[in-house]
């Protein structure tokens, strides 16, 4: 997936800040040489639609979903959107897939990796290139589904270890795709505060428990938000630190890293222009 370059941009606020904004900032992102951007599509259905504006103000940028809802999305009517685009936007279109969470779908839940598999297969059966799909893959076998059945894996909340063990069940060849959160903040305190604001509801989540809980976090690290778990999951500090952190998953495996900013100066486009330009020198 040599489309994506090595380093991209994760953003809610592309897709959920002012629309103005978001189509001027996608454009300088672009300038900037980031070669993908990612951006949500968990909480609804409405993902694709965003997925071509942003395409729209773009000339070389991938857009990537991080990630499309499965349960909110009928793979036929995927592969079908798919289709309606045209080869130079279909070249510069990643869709991230993923299962979502129990307590979000309720009594609809299914086995998340048979759910998965046929979502894909049949999404794939009606047309949609298996080069053109990713899965966010935590656990093991799902870090192996993306595999066999997609181009590879987009992991996210995680650290190096996790992308270590996720090459190593991938193999060469396969794209992974780490998210990573960084906050450019070098006070200890305030970064850290940050990064617990951005934990969040995510500490109960079931997926992302089990997947700390792999990586050697203890139940009393993940209710306490301890020091060691913010620091393993999101890097703070100077762009250099920020830069070391990058280079770890890359030397653990990582084909592309993307980078999703914490700011303390809130939501929207405006509060993360800077730190995205900042990052762009520092490492594209």
């Amino acid at each position: 997936m040599s489309t994506l370059g090595k380093i991209g941009i994760w953003s809610m606020e592309l897709r959920f800040g002012d629309k103005g904004e978001a189509n001027e900032a996608v454009a300088e992102l672009d300038e900037l040489g980031y070669a993908a951007v990612w951006v949500p599509g968990g909480i609804d259905g409405e993902v694709l639609g965003d997925i071509e504006r942003l395409v729209s103000h773009t000339r070389r940028t991938t857009i990537a979903t991080g990630i499309l809802n499965i349960w909110k999305q009928e793979p036929a009517d995927v592969a079908a959107w798919w289709q309606t685009q045209s080869a130079d936007r279909q070249a510069r279109i990643l869709l991230g897939l993923g299962v979502s969470h129990g307590p979000a779908i309720g009594d609809a839940w299914q086995k998340p990796i048979a759910k998965t598999r046929d979502w894909v297969d049949a999404c794939v059966a009606a047309g949609m290139p298996r080069d053109r799909l990713c899965l966010a893959a935590l656990g093991p076998q799902m870090v192996k589904l993306s595999g066999d059945r997609t181009a590879g894996a987009h992991p996210y909340l995680v650290n190096p270890d996790h992308t270590a063990m996720a090459r190593e069940i991938l193999g060469p060849g396969k794209l992974l795709a780490p998210e990573q959160g960084v906050i450019l903040e070098t006070d200890p305190a305030k970064a850290r505060e940050l990064a617990r604001g951005a934990l969040g509801h995510y500490r109960s989540l079931p997926n992302y428990l089990n997947n700390w809980r792999r990586l050697g976090f203890s139940d009393d690290e993940i209710a306490q938000e301890t020091d060691r778990l913010l620091d393993s999951i999101f890097a703070w500090g100077s762009v250099e630190q920020i830069a070391q952190r990058v280079k770890e998953h890359q030397d653990a495996g990582a084909d592309h890293v993307c980078l999703q900013v914490i700011s303390a100066n809130g939501f929207g486009v405006g509060a993360m222009l800077p730190a995205w330009r900042e990052l762009a020198a520092a490492l594209l």
